[in-house]
């Protein structure tokens, strides 16, 4: 029981406990309470618009009224909240409802590992078993990647201030090298991976697996471009490497399909899924896997929150309600270019600027850490939550909610418009 509050009025207890660790809470020191599609209040009732939505982790936007009604109905029934990966009725239900709505309909043949609740578990996992079904320790990771922080996804991604998170300790057996564009349009880096790969005096270990994000979301909204994409697969499938996708932040609808993938001529030998597919902002993650490389021993990499029931019941009604067919995919497809419409409007008050990104994952690249600071400062200010992204955090991240009507994509592409206007004026 708590006898004395040592003279705090709120938010305080955050300054005084918790760790300097935090990061967004220091561009914004509001305290929220509610939440609902696209909007949120804070503890005085004030309403914002997200644009953050988790960091891509609710695609479905807050509280989706179904989801809510099935968790609490599952809750109020007794329903188990932990199973490890015992046989669940929930983890039963979630698996059908994936193969019958994601997996068949696109002639996808994976099984289905539940590895630890977060996105870089499932990393761990791909990198792990990678290592294991090829016999070999070289991973291949790109330029401006981002995989994780644990210490297995921390040696593939790029950004240096995420790397020196582990400073003290080894980050080995990761070859970078340059993603597509990277070296600008005319250069196409997949040569120089066929090369040092083929170059037996490169001094590039033969790898066991190529990671890569089709959307860099951290890295800056780089987009690989489908003829990259397609030989990067074929340059894994020479060399005996399995070609894992990261679609934690960029699949489950994000870039416009459920994975970023679909269209691209490219099957992945894992994908790592994270953030929304639980649909309602619960920690949820999953490593798919072709058969054939499913080696795992019994209980070999496993960890006791990947049974987390509420969130199976809560990801089966978001795959029934949005994923059935194909009207929500149209849908994403409207606000999509409607979104990229209006950035490349807003793109053109700032001198240089550029539309980055593909699907509801796009941004404006303003070049400047400073500028695109300023303008996500001023956005706050008009409660309208959004971050910045990229190697200098030059690239203002637009995640909104799917599910965002047209009426508020507007309402807060409209206080982008004015922030940018009056950002690039402060900063001149």
């Amino acid at each position: 029981m708590v006898t004395e509050n040592r003279g705090s009025t709120g938010k305080e207890v955050f300054a005084r406990r918790e760790s300097r660790v935090r990061s967004y809470s220091r561009k914004y020191e509001i305290v929220f309470e509610e939440a609902r599609g696209t909007l949120v209040w804070d503890a005085d009732g004030r309403e914002y618009m997200d644009f953050l939505a988790g960091a891509g982790s609710l695609n479905y936007g807050h509280n989706d009224p179904d989801m809510a009604e099935a968790l609490v109905a599952h809750i109020r029934r007794g329903g188990i909240a932990q199973g490890l990966d015992l046989f669940t009725r929930p983890k039963m239900e979630f698996l059908e409802t994936f193969e019958g709505l994601v997996l068949e309909p696109r002639s996808m043949d994976y099984r289905i590992h539940f590895t630890g609740p977060t996105g870089t578990n499932a990393v761990e996992a791909a990198l792990k078993l990678a290592r294991k079904a090829t016999g070999r320790r070289n991973v291949i990771a790109f330029t401006n990647g981002f995989h994780g922080v644990s210490q297995g996804a921390l040696a593939a991604t790029g950004n240096r201030d995420h790397r020196m998170g582990g400073a003290t300790v080894s980050l080995p057996d990761v070859t970078r090298l340059p993603y597509d564009g990277y070296l600008g349009g005319s250069v196409d880096t997949s040569e120089l991976l066929e090369r040092v790969l083929s170059d037996p005096s490169s001094g590039v270990d033969a790898p066991a697996a190529i990671l890569l994000e089709t959307v860099q979301g951290e890295g800056g909204l780089n987009v690989a471009s489908r003829p990259w994409l397609r030989r990067v697969a074929a340059i894994a499938k020479a060399n005996g490497a399995l070609l894992i996708v990261d679609d934690i932040q960029a699949g489950v609808g994000r870039t416009g399909s459920f994975f970023s993938f679909e269209g691209m001529g490219v099957t992945p030998d894992l994908v790592t899924l994270s953030k929304s597919i639980s649909g309602f902002g619960l920690p949820m993650s999953l490593l798919l896997i072709k058969p054939e490389f499913d080696v795992w021993k019994p209980g070999e990499h496993n960890g006791t929150f990947r049974g987390n029931a509420h969130a199976f019941v809560t990801a089966r009604v978001a795959l029934e309600k949005f994923w059935g067919d194909r009207s929500f995919q149209h849908e994403i497809e409207r606000s999509s270019a409607l979104v990229g419409e209006r950035l490349a409007r807003i793109a053109r008050l700032v001198p240089g600027a550029t539309v980055k990104g593909r699907g509801m994952m796009q941004g404006i690249d303003v070049r400047d850490g400073d500028v695109a600071a300023e303008i996500c400062r001023r956005s706050a200010q008009r409660r309208l939550i959004i971050e910045s992204a990229g190697p200098k955090d030059e690239v203002i991240k637009i995640l909104a909610p799917l599910t965002t009507s047209e009426q508020i994509l507007n309402r807060g592409l409209d206080i982008l418009e004015e922030s940018a206007a009056a950002g690039l004026h402060a900063v001149a």
